[in-house]
């Protein structure tokens, strides 16, 4: 939707559905969980069960996520209304850590998230 600027809301859910019918998101790398919120918020396209079983697997590997990680997912909870308070308490720590290692569009985005 970003690139092509085609709404397919039906394509959304349907990877929706087929994410959260998944027992773990281990397969997953860290950047893949973050592009998929970060695309659902860039659509405008609500999940709230697919929110939560990222947001589920971002707490238990966030040791594994680089700053741009972190900072993207975080902004695409805030932007697309997911504020999961258990998540951004849990990542707060883990961003802390990764500041000093943000460009400025990360440190943007993790403070703008952190933000509203």
């Amino acid at each position: 939707y970003a690139t092509a600027n085609e709404p397919h809301p039906k394509l959304f859910k349907k990877v929706a559905k087929r994410i959260i019918a998944l027992d773990n998101l281990q397969s997953f790398k860290p950047q893949q969980l973050s592009n998929i919120v970060w695309a659902y918020a860039t659509s405008k396209e609500s999940h709230p069960l697919l929110f939560q079983k990222v947001a589920d697997a971002a707490i238990t590997r966030q040791n594994e996520f680089t700053s741009e990680n972190i900072a993207n997912l975080l902004w695409a909870y805030a932007t697309n209304g997911q504020i999961d308070q258990h998540l951004f308490k849990s990542l707060a720590p883990t961003a802390t850590a990764l500041v000093r290692k943000c460009n400025s569009q990360d440190l943007a985005n993790i403070a703008w998230s952190y933000a509203v």
